[in-house]
């Protein structure tokens, strides 16, 4: 018997596009998560079709952490939840803050806290290797949302238990195998963080983790993924040769996967290690592959980490190679043209982006430093909710290159940049 038409779409549309195909498949998958993250598991069949209906309520406290689990921390009117009118005092500016990162900390207990239930259960089944699965997908959408200030000891509780389930946990060779890849998924997640907080020997060492994976399982896929983050390692380390070589072994693995937006963004990682050996060649034969193959648009063989790469991340990565080439005035064009085309959900990349624009403007052969303030505001802007010491650094470079700069734009940038990072 089909299940009724349903009057939340949203909800009903999220639940298949992740295979949760009816309402009991649903109600399963909820009790294994909830379970996972130690929230109460009692759920019914009838919870799911009223949250499906016409009118689904705002979901209680405990169900809201479980929901945000199975569903990659997106905010739950996303999936047709009317919130609730509050009326309460408003907050201090502080208050506010504090409020906010003790909600994004909830949000990630979601699907990361699956690692405070470290022991291994007594059965490993898909359904918890697909928790794991989901816990790499929070972490990559608060990645992007907020930056990995937050996220690394989040990424280290759920390797741990990913880790404790492959050496005590009991399960099928297929389900291992399946388990291996997403363990070295996390590894990934996790080499990511800590290359965005500036870690890059312990960046490489989870990266070196996550292809020991995709060997013992096999896994083409892994295999590419990790190749491409070392390829990104190296170029922030000052390694282009090793950059090129570790794209062109990862586009070598990806190759037969069937996903032309993948195979885009190696081609652009093996761009940027030319052209920081200023080859502007081979630069610009792997910007225009990259340029082709993303105009064959999304496919089947797409994986779900590279909602990232949309068309602002591709003008993105090649404003940064035209930066590498010295060519400055392309560069900072590049550089607006991607933070008009980042969405919201990307503000981490928007903010770096918007940096990227004020220095582009100072290291142009006739520096602007007017545009550069004005680049420079709109970047603290991001702050506070923005977190990730890449944003830091790269602030920091920005009030480095603009303070010789004598304009009154540059003394009120600067004025600016100490209110908004005082304490």
């Amino acid at each position: 018997m089909s299940e009724p038409t349903p009057g939340n779409a949203l909800f009903v549309a999220e639940r298949i596009r992740r295979d949760w195909h009816t309402q009991e498949d649903f109600a399963t998958a909820y009790r294994a998560h909830a379970l996972a993250i130690g929230e109460p598991v009692d759920i019914s069949v009838r919870q799911v079709r009223r949250w499906e209906s016409d009118h689904p309520g705002w979901p209680r406290r405990d169900a809201r952490r479980v929901l945000s689990s199975m569903f990659g921390g997106i905010d739950l009117t996303e999936l047709g939840f009317v919130r609730p009118a509050t009326r309460r005092r408003p907050a201090a500016p502080h208050q506010e803050q504090e409020e906010d990162v003790k909600r994004r900390s909830l949000f990630l207990l979601g699907a990361g806290a699956l690692a405070t239930t470290v022991l291994a259960p007594d059965r490993i089944t898909p359904t918890h290797v697909r928790s794991l699965h989901d816990a790499e997908q929070t972490l990559y959408n608060a990645d992007l949302r907020h930056g990995s200030a937050q996220l690394r000891s989040q990424a280290a509780h759920a390797l741990n238990a990913a880790h404790n389930w492959l050496q005590t946990g009991s399960y099928t060779e297929e389900t291992g195998r399946q388990l291996h890849i997403a363990t070295g998924e996390l590894s990934v997640a996790a080499g990511w963080l800590a290359h965005d907080s500036g870690l890059p020997g312990k960046a490489r060492s989870l990266y070196t983790e996550a292809l020991a994976s995709a060997r013992m399982a096999r896994d083409l896929g892994l295999e590419a993924h990790a190749f491409g983050c070392m390829s990104l390692l190296a170029h922030a380390t000052g390694h282009p040769r090793e950059a090129v070589s570790a794209a062109q072994a990862a586009h070598q693995a990806a190759g037969p996967l069937g996903s032309p937006r993948w195979l885009s963004l190696l081609h652009m990682r093996e761009a940027r290690g030319w052209a920081l050996q200023g080859d502007r060649a081979a630069t610009d034969r792997a910007v225009v592959r990259a340029h082709h193959l993303y105009a064959q648009g999304p496919a089947d063989g797409d994986p779900t980490w590279i909602d990232f790469y949309t068309p602002g991340e591709l003008a993105g990565l090649e404003s940064l190679c035209r930066a590498d080439l010295g060519q400055y005035e392309r560069a900072a064009a590049g550089a607006e043209q991607a933070v008009l085309l980042t969405a919201d959900s990307h503000a981490r990349n928007g903010a770096l982006y918007t940096v990227d624009i004020a220095l582009h403007h100072l290291n142009r052969t006739r520096p602007d430093p007017e545009a550069a303030a004005d680049a420079g505001h709109r970047a603290l802007a991001y702050l506070p909710e923005v977190q990730s010491q890449r944003l830091q650094r790269a602030l920091r470079d920005l009030a480095s290159a603009i303070a010789p700069h004598r304009a009154r734009a540059s003394t009120d940038w600067l004025d600016a940049y100490q209110a908004a990072t005082a304490g």
